[in-house]
């Protein structure tokens, strides 16, 4: 089961001050309100880059690896085109 129902206020602001940390538009970010198993960072058909939050990992641990993953897909993204 979720160690939360949903993700709140406050996790979607660290989310968000992170990808501005990256230099990513906040309107090229989307992020689900419910958690998942596992949490994924992917790209979406439309552009934008999905952050599902995982469900079992503590945020405060979760949320250092976000940075790792949005960082690689920046890479992928620069080295394809």
């Amino acid at each position: 089961m979720s160690s939360f129902p949903a993700v709140s206020f406050q996790q979607i602001s660290q989310i968000l001050e992170l990808t501005d940390q990256l230099d990513i538009s906040r309107e090229a970010v989307e992020i689900p309100l419910s958690p998942e198993r596992p949490g994924v960072v992917r790209r979406l058909t439309n552009g934008k880059i999905e952050i599902v939050v995982d469900a079992d990992l503590p945020f405060e641990e979760w949320l250092p690896t976000v940075r790792h993953t949005v960082q690689a897909l920046i890479v992928d993204d620069a080295s394809s085109e």
